[in-house]
């Protein structure tokens, strides 16, 4: 009896208590370290990737991803105003996404360090110039063939290329 008594003082003295402080502490910083730690999954999901990289400062990067947005946007206007028989919409987006010599430059300068990328981000660009004359003339037939050549150019471009940041260009 003295012994279970003795049991019941430890027990209500000890066993109910909450842990102090200091015993949750490197639990929490084994966590913290835990996760640190761990590779970081972009540079794993981008070891995986074998698309050919394109070298961009990050405000490059960042101008050509806006640049591909408004072309996406463009391509909804088209098909938008393909659908309703507007031609004059149809190549008013198509223009926004065609070739000018700014365009041309821009896309030497963003492909300048990986082979073929210029050449295929002015195939688009004269791709969707085809949108543009077929929708002068027209044919919505024409447009959705051109339309669907746009289209092929985009994501060839996508299957072969992914950006990759840099701190500066290569020489």
């Amino acid at each position: 009896m003295k012994t279970l008594r003795i049991l019941a003082a430890i027990w209500l003295c000890f066993g109910c208590r909450a842990p102090a402080r200091s015993e949750t502490k490197p639990h929490a910083s084994r966590s913290a370290t835990a996760i640190a730690e761990q590779p970081n999954p972009s540079n794993a999901l981008d070891e995986q990737d074998r698309r050919r990289p394109v070298p961009l400062l990050p405000l490059m990067a960042q101008h050509q991803k806006q640049n591909m947005r408004e072309h996406l946007e463009a391509v909804e206007e088209v098909v938008a105003a393909a659908g309703v028989g507007d031609f004059v919409k149809v190549a008013a987006a198509a223009r926004r996404m065609g070739y000018s010599e700014a365009m041309g430059r821009m896309c030497e300068h963003m492909g300048a360090f990986a082979p073929g990328f210029t050449e295929q981000a002015l195939a688009f660009h004269h791709s969707a110039d085809e949108i543009a004359a077929a929708a002068t003339k027209q044919d919505s037939a024409a447009v959705l063939v051109a339309l669907s050549q746009t289209l092929r150019a985009c994501t060839s471009c996508h299957r072969n290329y992914k950006q990759r940041l840099v701190a500066r260009l290569p020489e």
